[in-house]
């Protein structure tokens, strides 16, 4: 019996052994992985889409009469997307062009004032001239009682009168000529004022069509046909699908050695672990996310209970993987980066030249100074 139970202690010995063997070789590698391989990357699930949301307002008050882009349409930079009822917009700019000729024609009735007070002034002169002389002519007369003393206080007087007519002749000419004194008819302030609300009602009726800004993909219209709306109400939503971007949120105590400029790995939920998108670190937030909530966490009270905080971190995608496979505003996605690389804890001071732009809204106003130099130049018309 003890011969037959050696073997089988033998071989229960042989398994214990190569059990622990086995734990021994496993540990080892589970560690040689983590140290090669895990260490070097930081991995999280609460990551999501991001991108821009451009919301679509009017710069003018009006009545909507068209639209001509729903939800889920893509629409070019530049499209009409809100047509409103220019009825009110076209009658302000015909009240405008006529103010502005009424102005060119009162400051044309104030230059040729100037001329007037100056004859006025030279009258005054004559007048003065011609009672200085009656005064001179009376006064030797007086000596010998030729002429009485009444009759030469009535001269003086006139020479007096005469004197205070020139004066405020004299008063209202420079009044008048400061008036237009430097520029010409066209260039007066009243005349450029006149000019440029002609310009901003030329623009009020051109902005009745509600321009797209960029191109992409309507996600929200809260506009109706009828709806009055005033600039600034939001009447619909467009998202540029290439302007998208993954906001991963580790916790504080993972960001230890994230780096901007690191590369990253982005697998999404609707694509699964068949699309992998090749990105890099942008930069890390200022700030955690309850610092920017609508009601941000009061730790400094009686009832602390410390929580895990977690910092949004910027992933650019690359555009050509974006075209090929499209993502959407708040997908679901598994960040995992790879902290191996070295780079800067803070993100660049941002660049010189604009990071999004756009020329849609850029209106030809060239043409409603063109409109108005026109306007003036009819009223300066003799």
């Amino acid at each position: 019996m003890t011969s037959a139970a050696n073997p089988n202690a033998k071989k229960r010995q042989t398994v214990l052994i190569a059990i622990t063997v086995l734990f021994i070789v496993g540990g080892l590698g589970w560690g040689a992985y983590y140290q090669l391989v895990l260490s070097k990357r930081q991995q999280t699930d609460n990551a999501y889409v991001g991108g821009n949301l451009v919301m679509l307002s009017s710069q003018v008050s009006g009545n909507v009469q068209e639209i001509r882009a729903d939800e889920t349409q893509l629409v070019k930079a530049g499209a009409l997307l809100i047509k409103l009822d220019p009825t009110d917009a076209a009658l302000a700019l015909n009240q405008a062009e006529a103010r502005l000729g009424g102005v060119v024609r009162q400051e044309r009735e104030r230059y040729a004032s100037v001329a007037q007070y100056d004859a006025t002034v030279e009258q005054r002169k004559l007048s003065l001239k011609s009672a200085q002389d009656d005064l001179a002519r009376r006064a030797p007369l007086a000596a010998d009682h030729t002429l009485s003393g009444e009759d030469i206080a009535h001269a003086r007087q006139a020479v007096a009168d005469a004197g205070a007519a020139l004066g405020v002749a004299l008063k209202q000419a420079d009044a008048t000529r400061s008036g237009v004194a430097g520029v010409g008819v066209a260039s007066h302030p009243s005349v450029l004022a006149a000019k440029a609300d002609v310009v901003q009602a030329w623009l009020a009726l051109r902005r009745n069509a509600v321009l797209a800004p960029v191109s992409g993909y309507v996600a929200k219209r809260s506009v109706q046909l009828g709806a009055h709306v005033t600039p600034g109400t939001a009447l619909m939503s467009i998202v540029p699908l290439d302007q998208l971007w993954i906001d991963a949120n580790f916790k504080e105590s993972e960001l230890t050695n994230i780096r901007v400029g690191q590369s990253a790995r982005v697998e999404a939920d609707i694509y699964g672990d068949k699309v992998i998108y090749h990105g890099t670190v942008q930069g890390m937030s200022a700030g955690t996310g309850s610092a920017f909530s609508l009601l941000p966490a009061q730790n400094a009270t009686g009832n602390w209970i410390k929580v895990v905080q977690r910092v949004p971190v910027r992933i650019a995608l690359d555009p050509q993987e974006l075209a090929r496979h499209p993502l959407r505003i708040g997908l679901s996605t598994t960040v995992t980066i790879d902290i191996s690389q070295g780079g800067a804890t803070l993100g660049g001071a941002a660049p010189a030249v604009a990071v999004y732009s756009t020329a849609a809204l850029t209106q030809p106003v060239a043409q409603a100074e063109s409109m108005a130099d026109a306007i003036i130049a009819k009223n300066l018309a003799n």
